[in-house]
């Protein structure tokens, strides 16, 4: 069940950078985990995570004794996160040179619930972790819920998910809610930083770019916070009240069209393509602003990330989108949409006559009000 949030998302792990593991240690060069998994089966396989070019990989693992012990000695060029998995059950650490980690946990907790002796941050991130789980274990129970109730009546999954969707969002809410605090109880810690890079940046943007100015000063030479403060100065030159960056790309017809073609008018670029069930599923909303606003000083500027050019054309003609459309014919990789930062779509920026951006993400009704309260 996809409530909410239907994206099509580039790279979901776009704030990690690096976790190097070496097989010779010298004195002090390493860290040491000592861990018990009660109810765990004897001679498993428990694995150590790290991060490695943005993906988490497994750096070393052992099989557990027949009391559940395992033992872990591994090297961190700097403070960093890992994680330990065992089946489905994952928990987060933070490890360092010269830490001595006594971990434990009960391999039958949905809750994946663990104490820690070591590293203070290791201990704040078992209460994330808990909190974290909690609220996926809610959201888990919805999904049942839906799952069942469309199994007893399959002609009413629509109406099903509207009576579900308010629970689904104080569940996503109250998430949020408790992550923030957490953040902010936890201030300048990897720990916060860590809550923070669990959020949505397309809905906690401001957020998350206030919280990167904060932490650049705070948490210093780490690589993976390094990535996430340079990532987010990128993010701030797209923010509301940010002139829209320029550019220049080439029509279905193979002429140049550039942003500054729009200047005068509030121009809307809306960032989709034809393979995105989402931006297809928007467009008629689209469609109905752009007809009510066309002839009162409002244009579009759709920027597609297809490279099928037949499909881009095809989906143009068969959604009915009658205004301006241009592509790089690169995916996410067009020099366009990396300069506005665009890692899910459908994504948009209205642009006011002056080339300010105004808003972003405004999505059907909100987009009408939007340009009604503003459009004169």
């Amino acid at each position: 069940m996809r409530i909410k949030g239907l994206r099509f998302l580039k790279n979901a792990a776009w704030l990690f950078v690096l976790a190097i593991g070496i097989s010779a240690c010298k004195p002090k060069d390493y860290f040491i985990i000592r861990g018990t998994l009660k109810n765990a089966e004897p001679s498993k396989k428990v694995y150590l995570f790290g991060m490695l070019n943005n993906k988490m990989v497994a750096v070393d693992s052992t099989n557990l004794s027949e009391k559940g012990e395992f033992k872990f000695i591994h090297s961190s060029p700097t403070e960093d996160f890992y994680q330990l998995k065992y089946e489905k059950a994952e928990y987060l650490l933070i490890c360092n040179n010269t830490d001595e980690i006594k971990f434990e946990a009960n391999a039958k907790d949905p809750n994946m619930a663990y104490t820690i002796s070591g590293p203070e941050e290791s201990d704040a991130l078992a209460k994330l972790n808990v909190i974290r789980a909690k609220f996926s274990n809610q959201v888990e129970a919805l999904q049942t819920t839906f799952n069942n109730r469309v199994a007893d009546h399959p002609n009413q999954r629509t109406e099903i998910q509207q009576a579900l969707q308010p629970q689904y969002e104080a569940y996503v809410n109250a998430m949020n809610n408790a992550i923030l605090k957490f953040a902010k109880d936890n201030k300048g810690t990897l720990a916060s930083f860590y809550a923070m890079s669990t959020l949505n940046p397309q809905d906690f943007e401001a957020e998350l770019v206030k919280f990167a100015d904060e932490i650049k000063t705070e948490i210093k030479g780490n690589p993976t916070v390094d990535a996430f403060v340079q990532q987010m100065a990128l993010l701030k030159a797209v923010q509301v009240g940010q002139p829209a960056p320029a550019f220049t790309i080439n029509n279905v017809e193979g002429k140049p069209v550039s942003l500054s073609d729009f200047k005068g008018k509030f121009v809307l670029i809306d960032f989709w393509a034809s393979w995105c069930q989402p931006c297809r599923q928007e467009n008629p909303n689209v469609v109905k602003v752009y007809n009510k606003f066309k002839d009162k000083n409002f244009d579009i500027l759709g920027i597609s990330l297809d490279t099928d050019k037949a499909a881009w054309q095809n989906a143009i003609k068969a959604d009915g989108l009658a205004w301006h459309h241009v592509s790089e014919l690169k995916d996410f990789n067009g020099t366009t949409v990396r300069k506005y930062q665009v890692d899910a779509i459908p994504s948009s920026f209205l642009v006011n006559p002056e080339g300010i951006i105004v808003a972003k993400n405004l999505r059907g009704e909100q987009l009408d009000a939007f340009l009604t309260k503003t459009i004169k």
